[in-house]
């Protein structure tokens, strides 16, 4: 098992690693040159740096983005107080908006290509 299946299994409640499943895939299927890693003790995609993360909690996963807040948001799913950093709350496979989360990972390689 490599360190991100590791921290599924240790630190994700069970009833997300639907969610986790869910995000790694879209990941692999839409950011083929991102590498998946533990940065900063969570689960971390990065390219020419950081693109996308996941950090769980007791209610949701968190799916964050980099530069979220630079990022055209027509779906209206990103949260954050951040200059930079915003994040999707995902409490359920039946809440996440893939169209979404593969809208917002294409901008987010698109900002790290920059």
């Amino acid at each position: 098992m490599d360190a991100v299946d590791d921290f599924v299994q240790q630190k994700v409640p069970p009833e997300f690693h639907d969610i986790v499943t869910m995000v790694r895939a879209l990941m692999r299927e839409c950011a083929r040159s991102a590498t998946e890693q533990i940065s900063y003790g969570i689960p971390m995609w990065k390219g020419k740096g950081p693109v996308a993360w996941i950090s769980p909690t007791k209610r949701d996963i968190t799916f964050g983005f980099t530069y979220g807040a630079e990022f055209e948001d027509r779906y209206g799913l990103l949260k954050g107080k951040g200059k930079h950093a915003k994040h999707v709350k995902i409490r359920s496979l039946a809440d996440a908006d893939e169209d979404a989360l593969r809208s917002y990972i294409r901008q987010a390689l698109e900002r790290d290509a920059k």
